[in-house]
């Protein structure tokens, strides 16, 4: 009796799994779902219509598609990964299951689920570009060149990938294979400012300012006014010594944007033309950009670091090196201490007391100050 009883149970437990398979969506409902991109509802629908366990093909990919729109990446790997494991030549599925690794930043994975898409289908432009993406994210140069060469001869007008490989080629100073690249593609597209942008690199690169100039202005009829586009179409101009021009352009850049090389182009401009006051304006301004707001600080670490070495004339040096790029009052009370206490120097312990005192230090400090202040008394009776 057990075993008949164990028997019927199974049969039932079958049949009832062959009818949860068998149950249809509400295809109305679901559209509705989609249409009002409540993906999250549709999949929390699905998963009532389909409970587990799912064994149905068509209704593992709907929750997979869904899971995968609503965000619910891991949900959507899972039923993905299970179409897989029965039908393991389902390029759709390994394209969402490479898709979805990338969103989750498993770039690994992804990268292993395209590579077989590609040992299938040597022709598909899609799975190369992918490839050359992650190559890139992996900082692995070699293949991402390999792969973006692949993705261009299927398709040399796909404006991305002929600008990423046509940036390789310039930085390997490989300027003829940059300059086929863009040409190609920019024929097909001649407004495409992803690949004016990489064709205003190459020139910039093999230094043809006219074409330079010509490009950086097409861009900027196009929209693209920003501090990169007009560094390079006033440092066309310098080139082309229309200095003027190069002045008009750079004002032109937001104060946002301006940097070190656009104070430095400027002032050459201003140089060409005599007008040496602005020259030398620009140069300073050009100086300050370039030094990283925090060298002071740099300097102080590497004096306190002498100091634990026992190093007090590097300590010394770092101080004063802190000083000539950032005056702050706390360095020299630390300049003025190292003075007094390790190198016995009364004189310039005083002296760098008094400047400290000068430099009306903030509240904080106070009991720096009135030690300072102290001890400015004491060694002036030596």
């Amino acid at each position: 009796m057990k075993r008949i009883s164990l028997s019927l149970i199974t049969i039932c437990l079958i049949s009832t799994a062959f009818a949860q398979q068998a149950t249809k969506a509400d295809e109305a409902l679901l559209l509705e779902y989609y249409q009002n991109q409540r993906f999250g509802d549709a999949a929390d629908y699905l998963k009532k219509i389909y409970p587990e366990p799912v064994t149905d093909t068509r209704a593992l990919t709907e929750l997979a598609y869904t899971s995968q729109m609503a965000g619910k990446l891991a949900d959507a790997e899972a039923y993905y990964q299970r179409i897989y494991n029965s039908d393991s030549t389902n390029t759709t599925v390994l394209f969402n299951l490479g898709a979805i690794n990338i969103r989750r930043g498993n770039n690994l994975k992804a990268e292993g689920f395209y590579q077989k898409i590609a040992q299938r289908d040597t022709t598909n432009f899609m799975v190369y570009k992918q490839l050359a993406t992650i190559s890139q994210a992996k900082r692995d140069m070699a293949n991402q060149f390999m792969y973006l060469v692949k993705a261009n001869r299927l398709n040399p007008a796909e404006p991305d990938v002929a600008s990423d490989l046509s940036d390789q080629y310039v930085l390997l100073k490989k300027f003829t294979g940059a300059d086929s690249v863009l040409s190609k593609a920019i024929a097909s597209d001649p407004d495409n400012s992803i690949l004016l942008l990489s064709r205003l690199k190459l020139l910039y690169s093999q230094g043809k300012w006219e074409d330079a100039k010509n490009t950086a202005i097409q861009l900027t009829q196009l929209g693209d006014e920003s501090g990169y586009v007009l560094t390079k179409l006033s440092i066309a101009y310098y080139n082309l010594k229309d200095y003027v021009c190069a002045i008009e352009t750079l004002a032109d850049i937001s104060d946002m944007e301006q940097n070190e090389t656009s104070f430095y182009i400027a002032a050459l401009a201003y140089k060409a033309l005599k007008r040496q006051t602005e020259a030398t304006q620009y140069l300073a301004r050009a100086i300050n950009a370039g030094i990283s707001p925090n060298i002071a600080d740099y300097y102080s670490e590497m004096a306190d670091s002498f100091e634990t070495l026992k190093n007090f004339k590097m300590a010394v040096f770092a101080y004063e090196k802190a000083l000539q790029f950032q005056e702050k009052s706390l360095t020299y009370y630390l300049l003025a201490t190292l003075y007094d206490t390790e190198l016995k120097n009364k004189k310039m312990a005083r002296l760098y007391y008094k400047k400290y005192i000068a430099s009306d230090p903030p509240k904080k400090e106070e009991k720096y100050l009135a030690y300072a202040e102290s001890r400015v008394n004491t060694l002036s009776l030596h």
